[in-house]
């Protein structure tokens, strides 16, 4: 019984789309590149909006903090150069946190620290 009502619509599918003549495939080629692109609008408004909560989070995160730097409130407006300089910034925090870390590790041993060694 299934089988045979999806035979006639499979059948009847392919006889309607095969008598499609060109102007109706332009029509449903132009529909649904419509669509596809209205759907691009759509995910890329709901990205922005993630992204603006986002960021709204994590400057308030840096606002609260004592210590933090109040210049990356406004990272969004700043000229390339001037991110540059502070990505580079970073970079070396970053570089020296890791050689504190090569030194420490040298000089005091996990086990010495209290860590328990895994078997």
């Amino acid at each position: 019984m299934i089988r045979c009502a999806f035979a006639r619509a499979a059948s009847a599918t392919a006889r309607l789309s095969g008598s499609l003549n060109d102007t109706w495939q332009l029509v449903i080629n132009t529909g649904t590149t419509i669509v596809t692109f209205l759907m691009v609008f759509l995910i890329q408004h709901t990205q922005n909006a993630d992204t603006a909560a986002l960021h709204i989070k994590l400057d308030e995160l840096i606002r609260v903090s004592r210590d933090a730097n109040q210049e990356l409130l406004n990272l969004e407006a700043m000229e390339p150069t001037h991110l540059e300089d502070i990505r580079q910034r970073y970079e070396a925090l970053a570089r020296t946190a890791a050689d504190i870390k090569t030194k420490k590790e040298r000089c005091m041993p996990r086990a010495a620290r209290g860590y328990v060694a895994e078997n």
